[in-house]
């Protein structure tokens, strides 16, 4: 979990694996966007410090976090991708709708890495509040778009 205590953005590895042939999807939410733009620099900046070619990194928006499973399918599918890096914000309301949602969408995105043996990563936040959402996303617990990445590389390198 993270606390002002422990910035999940703080990663010091030296044995991080080559990237520079890696190709990257990230698909990137647009509801919530103030969130999930900042997830993407996270990511996408965190990528290029790691050796990945801007040529080898795809974006992919959609309109919510519901559309991130069908999204990653799509990208996933393709040969050419390594592996497929997935941002959301979904924040709690007065109603179900966000169970839903987010176990929706964790469950879609599980069935798509098991079907296609690639990494596809899920990194959609799931806070009480708009406030909680953006200490995630570049506040005080860092920003978990970094994170993503290097699970993503992580992964390239098992």
């Amino acid at each position: 979990m993270a606390s002002s205590e422990k910035n999940l953005s703080s990663y010091k590895e030296s044995n991080i694996a080559n990237m520079t042939n890696k190709r990257f999807a990230i698909i990137v939410s647009e509801w919530n966007d103030s969130v999930t733009e900042a997830l993407y620099d996270g990511a996408y900046n965190t990528l290029r410090e790691n050796g990945v070619p801007k040529d080898n990194i795809i974006r992919k928006n959609v309109p919510g976090s519901f559309e991130l499973s069908l999204a990653a399918q799509w990208v996933a599918n393709e040969k050419y991708i390594d592996a497929v890096i997935c941002l959301g914000c979904v924040i709690q309301g007065e109603t179900k709708h966000f169970d839903f949602i987010c176990n929706a969408v964790a469950n879609g995105l599980t069935n798509v890495g098991l079907k296609f043996n690639k990494p596809v990563i899920f990194r959609v936040l799931t806070p009480n509040s708009q406030q909680q959402a953006l200490d995630r996303a570049g506040g005080k617990h860092g920003n978990k778009g970094d994170e993503a990445a290097i699970t993503a590389i992580k992964m390239l390198g098992f």
